[in-house]
């Protein structure tokens, strides 16, 4: 399934055409994938509506992807032949800059997106290098394994910079895929700690609840105590006026999403010092995943057990399931099923 061009993802639209194409063929440190599952993310709505840096069309989009490797070039080394593997949205990084070599490859200038600069997983098969392959636990099955790849991993990094300890109170601002799996991984590496979850839907709210959340409300209600922590996973800018309300002195705002919908970025014309920044409150961004953050996510998946909510569709099934996700028809993860028999 391919973007052949840019447009909005609405109802009788089909951004992705079913196309058929050579099988690609591995370089020297490649490895060739039969696709088994691929997860359905907000990134490609943001791909197809012209929201990040235009894809090099037509594209195979697609980043969240489990497959089993049927293939590889003759440098590969790790013994991944045979075995089942994911691939995240960092496809490849130039491996000699200082945010490389100092692992921080998510920040690379020559960093290349998978389903974007690169062909993804919306496909029967893909090629990626070994370095950014990653062995897939056995506790984890393929569709389940799908969302822990982008919206587990990014979520994780976004945990990881809020510096909460445990004990302390940390805040999810929308609740969809990375809300849900940040949620079980904080109950279980901040047991003491409560979790507070803002959200537009009932029914997240409700969600959210059931997985072991303290407190739900409204994005813009105002829990009865102050916070450590927010991770703010919306494209909208009044959350984030909230949260900074919401945050303890000292407190840490962490922002997980590529872009902020333009139509109410005036609304951070109030943005009021006292209120909102004062006494040492702090504002950062997720920029994509290291291959560290993939590795550690999918050890902690296993180890907790993570249970990600996933909705499968068939792979031509794609726009269906990528106009679902823009309507908000979100319950967990979404992923596509592309080789039959998948658990």
């Amino acid at each position: 399934m391919r973007i052949h061009r840019l447009g909005s993802v609405s109802p009788g639209s089909r951004p992705l055409e079913a196309d058929r194409v050579p099988i690609p063929v591995p370089g020297d440190s490649d490895l060739l994938i039969r696709v088994r599952a691929c997860g359905v993310c907000h990134t490609e709505l943001d791909e197809i509506e012209g929201r990040t840096p235009p894809p090099k069309l037509p594209m195979i989009p697609g980043h969240q992807v489990i497959g089993t490797v049927e293939d590889q070039g003759a440098a590969c080394r790790l013994g991944l032949l045979g075995q089942r593997v994911g691939v995240a949205w960092i496809h490849s990084a130039c491996g000699k800059c200082s945010w490389c070599l100092s692992g921080r490859e998510n920040l690379c200038p020559d960093f290349i997106a998978c389903g974007r600069d690169a062909p993804g997983g919306y496909a029967e098969f893909m090629v990626v290098p070994e370095a950014f392959a990653y062995p897939i636990p056995d506790q984890l099955g393929d569709l389940e394994a799908t969302p822990l790849l982008c919206a587990g991993a990014v979520g994780y990094r976004a945990l990881s910079l809020c510096r909460l300890e445990n004990g302390q109170k940390l805040g999810l601002t929308g609740f969809g895929a990375s809300g849900h799996l940040v949620l079980q991984m904080a109950r279980h590496l901040y047991p003491d700690s409560p979790v507070f979850v803002f959200a537009r839907s009932e029914k997240e709210r409700d969600f959210a609840m059931t997985l072991g959340a303290s407190w739900a409300g409204d994005t813009i209600d105002k829990p009865v105590t102050g916070l450590d922590a927010i991770i703010d996973t919306t494209p909208a800018w009044l959350p984030v006026l909230s949260a900074m309300e919401a945050l303890l002195p000292g407190g840490h705002l962490v922002i997980n999403a590529i872009q902020k919908e333009s139509g109410d970025q005036n609304l951070m014309a109030t943005l009021d010092y006292d209120r909102h920044l004062w006494r040492e409150k702090s504002l950062s961004t997720v920029a994509n995943v290291t291959r560290r953050d993939v590795s550690e996510c999918l050890r902690l998946a296993s180890e907790i057990p993570l249970q990600p909510r996933v909705t499968a569709y068939g792979l031509e099934e794609a726009n269906q399931a990528l106009l679902e996700l823009k309507q908000g028809h979100i319950r967990g993860a979404k992923a596509l099923s592309v080789t039959a028999g998948n658990p």
